[in-house]
């Protein structure tokens, strides 16, 4: 079914936990001074690994955004998450309260859970026994737990859920609570966050494969670059306010955009056609569900994954559908690495603000694509003097997931 602009739920609220900038307006400013948050490590002693850089989110004090009851039962993704929750709701404006019971839910996309907390409590399962370990373990490691958390603080009673599809998940999460607005509900927070920069997440990470071991802030993630060598890991990510777009209107709320399609697929046998690689048909898909095609899309917030076969086959599914170099790319998440679930949550805020301010924001690094990466890479600096109506988001999750979201400025 395809839904037109008029009819698409819309967004109201962004909420933003980057390693380039917390919240909304520092972190987008940051975007567009083309301001990278990848920093060597500080969270824990990384001097022993190979890989040394991450995107940490800068400045976040939990006693001011968690409730002091709430600090030992969290887990840093957990209060990173609450942050960016009421945030986005502060930012729409919108009360959950003042809505019937079971009219907002919250769908929220996540990677690794509470690995940092998970962590400590094994240590002290292991070094001083059983009888230490907290009962909040039980629930704080869980992929659930942000939106079981937002759902409890803000009184969101309706529908809800979680969605684990790694990179994919903040367009995956998004394209679910869409769902629920369809389905009757009034009001959906959705979008991603992860964190796992602790050294039983960097054991995992480094036993994933694929960072860069590039010790270089500025040389280390570099979309489409000929001298790609892998990508850098951060946390963060966003949420987001979805609500039907009548009522949206009716109460005056601003709306960036509307969400007004979404495509997803699963990749083939590795030695199938294109390396077994879907993300473009993810994208036909999404172009199917909000009625338009490739002509219509003005830009696209690339995957970049940063490495160069996993680039090549993108480039060329985007060159397949639009032709060569024929709309503006982009991969802000160059300024932040790779955020798991919050990397496509944080690349549809990002496509929103495009949309609302006009403004194509860059990538940083590199300097211009591979010549196997025929694309019109945005780099340096902002683009501006488009008309920007529609943008495509696309994200590829590690696991063969695909996942692509058209989102569109509001009718006038």
């Amino acid at each position: 079914m395809s839904t037109t602009a008029a009819t698409a739920p819309a967004v109201t609220g962004i909420g933003v936990a980057a390693p380039n900038g917390l919240g909304l307006k520092a972190w987008w400013a940051a975007v567009l001074r083309g301001e990278s948050g990848i920093r060597p490590l500080t969270r824990f002693d990384a001097s022993p690994y190979p890989v040394r850089l991450a995107g940490e989110v800068p400045g976040f004090v939990d006693e001011d955004h968690v409730p002091s009851r709430l600090l030992q039962q969290t887990d840093r993704v957990t209060r990173l998450s609450l942050a960016a929750a009421k945030e986005a709701l502060d930012d729409a404006g919108a009360d959950p309260a003042d809505l019937p019971d079971y009219a907002a839910g919250v769908v929220t996309a996540n990677s690794a859970g509470g690995f940092e907390f998970g962590q400590r409590e094994l240590e002290a399962l292991w070094s001083r026994g059983g009888r230490h370990v907290s009962a909040y373990q039980s629930f704080a490691w869980f992929y659930a737990v942000n939106s079981g958390q937002i759902s409890i603080r803000h009184g969101l009673r309706g529908a809800s859920g979680v969605i684990v599809t790694e990179q994919a998940g903040g367009l995956d999460a998004t394209a679910h609570a869409r769902r629920q607005i369809r389905k009757g509900a009034h009001l959906v927070v959705t979008g991603g966050i992860d964190s796992s920069l602790c050294p039983w997440g960097w054991a995992a990470h480094l036993a994933g494969g694929g960072l860069s071991t590039e010790p270089d802030p500025a040389r280390a993630y570099l979309p489409f670059d000929p001298d790609a060598s892998g990508y850098v890991v951060g946390e963060g990510g966003a949420h987001l306010v979805l609500e039907d777009a009548a009522r949206a209107r009716e109460r005056g709320a601003r709306i960036y955009g509307v969400v007004a399609g979404h495509g997803a697929a699963f990749d083939g046998p590795a030695g199938g056609a294109g390396g077994g690689c879907r993300l473009g048909a993810a994208a036909g898909a999404a172009l199917a569900d909000a009625g338009i095609g490739p002509g219509d899309v003005d830009v696209v917030f690339a995957d970049a994954a940063g490495e160069r076969t996993a680039d090549r086959l993108e480039a060329e599914a985007l060159a397949e559908l639009f032709g060569p170099r024929a709309v503006p790319v982009t991969a802000p998440k160059s300024m932040t690495g790779r955020l798991a679930a919050g990397g496509s949550a944080l690349d549809l805020a990002a496509a929103l603000m495009a949309l609302h301010e006009q403004v194509v924001p860059p990538t940083t690094g590199t300097s211009a694509p591979a010549d196997d990466c025929p694309v019109d890479l945005v780099t340096g600096t902002p683009r501006t003097g488009l008309r920007l109506r529609t943008a495509l988001v696309l994200a590829r999750g590690r696991g063969g997931f695909n996942s692509a979201v058209v989102v569109r400025a509001p009718a006038a």
